[in-house]
Formats: structure tokens, C-alpha cells, sequence
């Protein structure tokens, strides 16, 4: 490992063409058609090509598997799992330890996460008597670090100690928790503290019609009247809880997806209790790194169930004819190998601007919807890790650098691996934490260069991204990053061309403006054999995440199911919680919001 900067190549393309000819059943020419499955592998003997190894596609093939199909996932990397999954950094291993850990970004398991931890706890782990889930570790404070030597906000993501009693839980006692909560070290002026808590008793108490009629089509910025408050006002309670975690912009987020799921969901009913994966608290990790805490072992419960995998896969076309998906064109990632694979039924669970190509004019002109999805849009957040010599867990929990103009968000991960030791376990034994940082904003300039992250070469990016987080951190009072320790980075490999006339990033995420909902496709489609899996399928948990991924492809199955006349149980999908004592008021406005009436609470 050098002291400046650990790289790899650009993408993992070690899949030759004939390991993906082998790994494709061994067909001997560059052009056939190879079934799906092994017919006849499962009483049913009806196969599933799944398309796309993520975790909407490896969940499918798990709720597949366990109801007797024969499933085939088709992937594009040498390794599954997606965005999700943790790999090497080349050439750094020492001394018989493990390369690096590295990652598209680090994972986060809101406690309101309830089908993908039903998932969890089916996957088996050696030692764990609930599977993967015992791997998960609750992260017990959140640190909102301001620049400028500002003091930090710390807030501890414990439940509350007194939490309303069923049946007792009023707009006024929301309205004085949020208060409350306002004003632990921020500098909002008390009015504007208050608008905001009336803000989110509108949304709390809006009908759906409402929600999806009126605030899906209003932004978050425009919602809380950022523009017409302070400072303080815009950073904290806009670009924060916008930007920051889920990419999208203020300026053009969609309030019904900002209000229902990140403000109440995550943190209203989190710090409540309410609506969670047990005694889940809001923040969890993992123990270790992801491909080893959750992606391998489920790589080898789906292989125990009979499931087959295609590495290297490039789908180039889903071939429609006379009503039905006929085959899938695909390729060898690295060239070649072109050929066209079939099954009974088909799940598309690519990521959208990857599934949307590969959707022909026949095809989207038998289902609209398909088309609809040209409008979904997609951005850059993605992270590098910084290596370091000395422990530096800054908070037990998330970080949230509020005054960044990049939107940096990060986390200690070793203070949350027990079972790992990062010295003993990895790398050439110099590294003893790893400072995982994720980029949200790729369109601002910085603070160190005066350019925006895809104008600087990534070890500009890097320098930047450091001195951001240096801003953030070290305050006046404490010196928190010290130069001296960073032993080394690792940045997505999925960045490429960086400083170029062509940044490009193969793994970005949807991102949710206004409008954004009447444009994502259900997981039936008009076409009876395909189904679509994905975090941009229409879902309860409505968020470009893991939960909708997977709560995607209990939909998707469930459709199958369905198409197919299947007497199988159907998978179980949790919607996000709603609080009975908020039926009522919410009852009272859909009244309202026919008679063209405002929401009880908006008072403009």
C-alpha cells in the first residue's frame, strides 16, 4: 500500500469471455440460445431469468427459490450484490491478512427497515440464531458537524425515554417534541423553529389524496418556505435533510417523499418507536464489511437453494414478440459471447437508467408505463474511504458535515466491526479504521480548488473531499482528522474520467424531484412474463434505498406468482407505519382537500 492513494482499475473486468461462456452452461459458439435454468431442477421445472444481481434482483431470486422456481440471475460485475456490496482494494494485502475493504458507499439500516430485515433474518450465519440480522449494530448518536468552528449538534438516536401512551399522541405534543428537538444547540430563530413544526403537522395530518395530488408535485424548499428564512433555516432543515441523505436537491425534492419518508418515518416515528423492525433503533450497521456480513453468505444460501449465477453479463435487450418476452440479448461484459438466454418468466432488476436501454420499441409500446421512465432521473452519491493509522470513531453513529458544499456524509465503520480487527485482519497491518465518506453534491464548487468534484481528477477530489471534512470536524477545539494518519483512499471504481471533458459514474441513484411518483413503473407490467424489480418500482417505502429494492421484489414476485395461477404463499410486504391517532385529522382533511380547503393546519 502506498502513503498516497490506493487505486484500482476502473471496473472489475477480470470475467474473460470464456469464463462467461463457461459460466453460461459452456456453449461452444459466440451466438445460441441457452435456457434460463436447469428444467427440471424444482418440482414446478418453470424458470426465472433474473436480470441484474443487486439486491432487488437477489432478493427476487431468493423468494423465487424458496417457492420451488428455477431461477437463473444474470449480472454485470464480477461480484454480486450491486451498490451494496463491499470489495477489495487491489494489492494491498499483507502477511497473509485480507486486501483492504472498500465500497460504493457505506450501508445504512434505518430502524423503520422492515422487509429487507425480514430477509435478513432468513439468510443463515454461522453463530447467529437470527441469520444475517444479528449482524446488524445499532449506531447510537448522530453528529451534525458544523464548519467555521461552530459547535456541533449531537443528537442521541436512543428512543425516547417517555414516549405518548397509545391513543395519546396530539398534533401539540408533536408540535413541542419537534420544538424541543430544534433546539438542542441550533441557532433557529425561535419563529422560524416554529413555522417549520407547523409545516410538518400539515403533512402529518394530509389525506393521501393530498399527498400524492398536492405535495408530490411541491418541493421540499418551497414546502417549508426556505427561501423566505434564514441561513441557519436553509442548511439545517433543507439541503440537510434533502441533499445530504438522499441526493436530491431542496430546491426540487418532493415534499410527499421528504415528509413521508425521511421526516416522519426515520426520525419522527424512529425516535418514537414506532413502525419498527423489532426494538430496532434508528441507525444500524453492519459488523463488517457488507460482501461479508450479508452479500457472501446470501450468495451461498441461494446457491444451497439451487439458484445459478451468470457473472459478467451484459443485458443488452429484453426481446418482445406477440405478447411476451421471447429472450434476453446478452453479452460477455468485456466483449463477445453475444447470445440470447430464455426462461418462462422474466424479472428486470436492473438499476433504472441501466433497465430502461434495454427496453425496445415493442416492448415499451405494450406497456406506457415503461416509457414513463425515461423521466426518472438519476445522480451521483458515492463515497471514498480514507485509511488511516490511528482509531477515529468521531461519533457513534453518521456524520452530517451540514456546511459542506460537496454534502458529505460519513461514518466511522471499525468502532462497529467486533468481529474484525482491522490490523490483525487486513491490509499490511498499519490501517486500524476506516473513515467511509459519501459525496451527494458533484455540482458545487469546493472549498480547497474552486471547483465542482467532477471537474477535479480524483486526487483532487480526494484533497477536496479531505478539507471538507477537516472543515467540518475540527473545530477549534478539537482536532479530530490529522493529515499525518491517512494512510491511503479508495474511491468507486464506477467514477471514471474525473477532470475530463466526460465524467461518468455507472452506479449513480434515483434522486426524487417533484412529480417524480407518477412516473414509477408498477412491478406488473402489461406484458404477462415480465416483471419489474428495483428501487425506482412504485413502492409504500417510496425512497431510492435497500428497502425498496427489496420490498420491489416482493411485489415483483407476488405478480409472478399471481400470472403464474401459483398456489404459493405470497410474500409479505410491510408498509410504512401509520399512526392510528393521526386517522382521524387525516380523515377530516380528505373532506377538505374535495371541497378544495386547505389542511386544517396550513395556515399559509
Amino acid at each position: 500500500m502506498t502513503t498516497e492513494h490506493i487505486q484500482q482499475p476502473q471496473e472489475q473486468t477480470g470475467h474473460t469471455r470464456r469464463r462467461f461462456l463457461a459460466g453460461a452452461g459452456g456453449a461452444a459458439v459466440a451466438l445460441g440460445t441457452v435456457g434460463a435454468g436447469r428444467a427440471g431442477a424444482d418440482p414446478s421445472g418453470t424458470r426465472v431469468a433474473v436480470l441484474g444481481g443487486g439486491v432487488s434482483g437477489l432478493s427476487a431470486a431468493h423468494e423465487l427459490a424458496e417457492r420451488g422456481y428455477a431461477v437463473t440471475v444474470y449480472e454485470y460485475y464480477d461480484a454480486l450484490g450491486g451498490k451494496a456490496r463491499s470489495m477489495p482494494a487491489p494489492g494491498t494485502a499483507a502477511g497473509g491478512r485480507a486486501d483492504l475493504p472498500a465500497e460504493h458507499g457505506f450501508r445504512f439500516f434505518p430502524g423503520f427497515y422492515r422487509n429487507l430485515p425480514d430477509t435478513l433474518r432468513r439468510i443463515p450465519f454461522p453463530g447467529n440464531a437470527h441469520g444475517v440480522h444479528d449482524n446488524l449494530r445499532s449506531g447510537t448518536e448522530a453528529l451534525f458537524a458544523r464548519a467555521g468552528g461552530r459547535p456541533d449538534l449531537h443528537f442521541p438516536l436512543r428512543r425516547g425515554t417517555t414516549p405518548p401512551a397509545p391513543g395519546d399522541l396530539t398534533p401539540s405534543w408533536i408540535r413541542d417534541q419537534i420544538l424541543s428537538v430544534l433546539d438542542l444547540g441550533t441557532r433557529l430563530p425561535a419563529h422560524e423553529a416554529a413555522y417549520f413544526a407547523d409545516r410538518l403537522l400539515v403533512h402529518l395530518t394530509s389525506c393521501d389524496a393530498r399527498r400524492e395530488d398536492q405535495w408530490e408535485k411541491v418541493a421540499w424548499w418551497d414546502f417549508i418556505r426556505a427561501e423566505e428564512m434564514s441561513e441557519e433555516y436553509r442548511t439545517l432543515l433543507g439541503i440537510g435533510q434533502t441533499r445530504n441523505l438522499v441526493a436530491t436537491r431542496a430546491e426540487v425534492a418532493s415534499t410527499r417523499t421528504v415528509g413521508r419518508v425521511i421526516i416522519e418515518a426515520l426520525l419522527l416515528w424512529g425516535l418514537l418507536g414506532r413502525g419498527m423492525d423489532g426494538d430496532a433503533d434508528i441507525d444500524r450497521v453492519l459488523n463488517a464489511p457488507t460482501s461479508e456480513a450479508w452479500i457472501d453468505p446470501w450468495e451461498r444460501h441461494l446457491r444451497s437453494l439451487g439458484v445459478e449465477f451468470v457473472l459478467g453479463t451484459h443485458v443488452r435487450e429484453i426481446r418482445y414478440d406477440s405478447g411476451r418476452v421471447t429472450g434476453v440479448h446478452v453479452s460477455a461484459r468485456d466483449g463477445g459471447g453475444d447470445r440470447t438466454v430464455t426462461a418462462d418468466h422474466y424479472v428486470c432488476a436492473l438499476p433504472v437508467e441501466h433497465a430502461r436501454v434495454t427496453w425496445g420499441p415493442a416492448l415499451r409500446a405494450a406497456d406506457p408505463q415503461l416509457a414513463r421512465c425515461d423521466a426518472l432521473q438519476t445522480d451521483w452519491m458515492t463515497g471514498v474511504m480514507f485509511y488511516l493509522s490511528t482509531p477515529t470513531p468521531v461519533v457513534h453513529g453518521h456524520i452530517n458535515c451540514l456546511d459542506s458544499p460537496w454534502s458529505v456524509t460519513g461514518v466511522g465503520q471499525a468502532q462497529f466491526w467486533d468481529g474484525r480487527d482491522f490490523p490483525r485482519d487486513y491490509g499490511d497491518g498499519r490501517v486500524r479504521d476506516c473513515l467511509s465518506a459519501i459525496i451527494s453534491e458533484w455540482d458545487k464548487p469546493g472549498i480547497l480548488y474552486g471547483k465542482t468534484a467532477k471537474e477535479c481528477t480524483k486526487e483532487e477530489v480526494v484533497a477536496e473531499l479531505w478539507a471538507q471534512l477537516k472543515d467540518g470536524l475540527n473545530d477549534s477545539g478539537k482536532t479530530t482528522l490529522r493529515d499525518e494518519d491517512r494512510l491511503g483512499w479508495f474511491m468507486d471504481p464506477a467514477v471514471t474520467g474525473l477532470g475530463g471533458p466526460a465524467p461518468r459514474n455507472r452506479e449513480q441513484l434515483l434522486i426524487h424531484p417533484t412529480g417524480t411518483l407518477y412516473n414509477r413503473p408498477t412491478a406488473r407490467t402489461a406484458v404477462p412474463n415480465l416483471f419489474l424489480a428495483g428501487d425506482y418500482i412504485r413502492t409504500d417505502v417510496d425512497l431510492a434505498s435497500m428497502e425498496g429494492a427489496n420490498e420491489s421484489a416482493r411485489l415483483a414476485v407476488n405478480a409472478l406468482l399471481d400470472a403464474d395461477n401459483s398456489d404459493a404463499e405470497r410474500c409479505r410486504v410491510w408498509e410504512l407505519y401509520r399512526p392510528p391517532e393521526m386517522e382521524p385529522l387525516k380523515r377530516v382533511d380528505e373532506v377538505r382537500y374535495r371541497l378544495g380547503l386547505p389542511n386544517t393546519f396550513d395556515l399559509g
